[in-house]
């Protein structure tokens, strides 16, 4: 039975794995790479509990889970007892190969290990953890307080022992455990957001339009609560430049790499990473997007 969790990476999306987990009664260690980092974390840790108290209306429950995580940024520290590591770094493969070459080395070797990676494959990084048996992902959707979905993958050489000790750890978090039965990259969450995303991105670099009315076409013709550019607020802006750069440098696919420069240039490099920030291609916390006029005619205002 699994008590102890660490957590690898204290973005946006590893802060809120290890927010969930601790809400639902697990022990949590959080680590990332340095003591800026770590106070980084520590940071979005503590606004999380505002954010389980508003979503779920019990504030003793939230600061009970906040006081479940620790942090540091001791590798070994991290691990010490962990049933299950869950591994959120940069969706770059040399940072998450060379992780995996050092974690296996310290880790217990009753832990198990997964990846939350969004668009990379187990068997990609299967050979250097050292457990490749042990070895899976578990991919959660951002917001996952309210995006509650556990994506559970495993690789041609994990145990199935481990997808169904995973899918179990899921549901008791509050996911509702997904089991992928095959290896694809982007899961089936990604496999569908990902196009939708791009979709928006090319319209955009090609100047068809701009972000807004790009979000305003997709929201009013099909009644969703979000367009493209709102989505990749949330997702962080920095996580989908590392994702659409390294696919722009594979394929050679030029609009892309237009994209991930405009981002980089006009938004990450000024601080503006999305809804973590304050601002993206909106401004929070009233974005344009959800104000009571965005999607009405002339003649209804």
């Amino acid at each position: 039975m699994m008590k102890n969790i660490t957590i690898v990476g204290g973005g946006v999306l590893g802060t809120q794995i290890a927010f969930q987990s601790a809400y639902f009664g697990y022990d949590v260690k959080l680590y990332d790479i340095n003591e800026e980092a770590e106070k980084a974390a520590i940071d979005k840790l503590d606004k999380l509990v505002a954010t389980y108290t508003a979503f779920f209306h019990d504030d003793t429950k939230a600061q009970a889970a906040r006081a479940r995580i620790s942090t540091t940024h001791d590798l070994e520290t991290s691990l010490q007892d962990a049933d299950l590591m869950i591994e959120a770094i940069p969706e770059i493969k040399k940072i998450k190969v060379d992780f995996y070459t050092n974690v296996a080395k310290v880790a217990p070797e009753k832990t198990i290990f997964v990846t939350n990676s969004s668009t990379m494959i187990p068997s990609d990084f299967a050979e250097y953890t050292g457990r490749p048996e042990k070895f899976l992902a578990l991919h959660f959707a951002n917001e996952v307080w309210k995006n509650n979905t556990g994506e559970v993958m495993g690789h041609a050489g994990t145990d199935k022992k481990y997808e169904y000790e995973v899918l179990e750890f899921a549901e008791s978090i509050g996911l509702i455990p997904l089991h992928v039965l095959k290896e694809q990259p982007g899961y089936i969450l990604n496999s569908i957001l990902v196009p939708f995303l791009e979709a928006g991105k090319r319209l955009y670099v090609k100047g068809v339009a701009d972000p807004e009315t790009i979000d305003k076409t997709w929201m009013a013709a099909t009644g969703m609560k979000v367009g493209p550019f709102g989505a990749l607020d949330v997702i962080g802006l920095n996580t989908d430049y590392n994702i659409t750069l390294t696919k722009a440098q594979e394929e050679k696919d030029e609009e892309l790499l237009k994209f991930a420069q405009l981002m980089k240039e006009e938004y990450i490099d000024k601080g503006h990473l999305g809804t973590s920030t304050g601002k993206g291609f909106y401004t929070y916390p009233n974005p344009s997007y959800r104000q009571e006029n965005f999607l009405k005619a002339k003649g209804d205002q």
